[in-house]
């Protein structure tokens, strides 16, 4: 996975963005719900169909899983090796709330684990990516990407908390109270987890639900920016399971011991040196 590779994979974003925009100014999102009553919008479909047939031609022999297809059944999902995990567009309340905190979400998972992954917010025109073995990068416009890494929280500091501005909860309250002194960044969509890459915040706990599709690509970002996204054990998630719905998770540096030991947990024994290297 080249960085000609890498570019392709970008732009193929950008062009999911683009057509995600184009529904945004249009002010007519043509919302309706899926039979989880959770929201579909026009742009959901215009994203899936561009990156689907954009990543078809790239590499046809890579099967495809997206948010706007996932009917495929586990025992032919169970014979891929390797596969594009697609959320279209992720954040669809927050693009229905017109806040600009959505994004394109694109990752190889190979053997269950995200490989690589491009997280692309269109309003804000930045694109987060990352790849095992090649480091974690964000790219603002049309400056220069910037390398980014995970920051352990420094002695003393308060942990820098990052929360979803949909998703709430009292048993999130609970923990945080756990961590003694702290600060909340809201944010929406796989940003999240992105803000926790480049070490804008130290911590995202996320005990409500979610999707294999809502975590992958940010997921392949924090580990190659040397974060973890565990499970309550410090278990790495898994992925292409037979229920494709995510445990609870925390996302944090993986070096940092002692916010660990807040959380009353030990992780897998994730080297943040080593990790997702080739």
């Amino acid at each position: 996975m080249n960085a000609t590779y890498m570019q392709q994979l970008i732009d193929i974003a950008h062009r999911a963005g683009a057509a995600i925009m184009e529904v945004y100014r249009s002010g007519d999102a043509g919302e309706t719900s899926k039979a989880d009553n959770s929201p579909l919008t026009l742009a959901d479909l215009a994203a899936h169909r561009t990156i689907v047939e954009a990543l078809t031609r790239l590499t046809p022999e890579i099967p495809i899983l997206s948010e706007e297809a996932a009917d495929i059944l586990y025992p032919v999902r169970s014979q891929w090796t390797r596969y594009w995990l697609v959320d279209p567009l992720d954040g669809t309340r927050e693009f229905i709330k017109r806040n600009g905190e959505f994004t394109v979400n694109i990752a190889l998972i190979e053997n269950g684990e995200p490989i690589m992954g491009v997280v692309y917010a269109p309003v804000q025109d930045v694109c987060y990516y990352g790849a095992r073995g090649a480091g974690a990068f964000v790219q603002r416009g049309n400056t220069a990407a910037q390398s980014i890494s995970v920051k352990p929280r420094a002695a003393g500091e308060p942990i820098k908390v990052v929360a979803s501005r949909s998703h709430s909860d009292a048993r999130t309250e609970a923990l945080l109270k756990q961590l003694g002194d702290h600060q909340c960044i809201s944010m929406g969509s796989s940003l999240k987890l992105c803000l926790v890459a480049e070490g804008a915040a130290h911590f995202y706990p996320r005990l409500g639900p979610t999707m294999e599709w809502d975590t992958a690509a940010a997921h392949a970002v924090v580990n190659a920016a040397g974060g973890i996204v565990c499970n309550m054990k410090g278990e790495e998630l898994r992925y292409n399971k037979v229920d494709l719905h995510n445990p609870e998770f925390l996302v944090l540096p993986a070096a940092d011991e002692a916010l660990f030991g807040l959380l009353g947990i030990r992780h897998s024994g994730l080297d943040p040196e080593s990790s997702f290297k080739s």
